[in-house]
């Protein structure tokens, strides 16, 4: 892994409320749900990362 440090985004409000963060892996990223930290990480490759923040920046 390149970095372990979690990154939640500075959207957030720090209430917990709906939130998610990332982190850089060697394949691209990996994203969690704040609430559920233990559960379960979704992996993305660096192309599929890329498209979602875009997605993210243009909404």
């Amino acid at each position: 892994m390149m970095n372990e440090h979690w990154k939640k985004s500075t959207y957030s409000n720090g209430e917990g409320g709906n939130c998610v963060e990332a982190r850089a892996i060697d394949q691209g990223a990996a994203i969690r749900d704040t609430q559920n930290r233990g559960l379960a990480e979704l992996s993305l490759p660096n192309t599929e990362w890329s498209a979602l923040l875009h997605a993210l920046r243009t909404r």
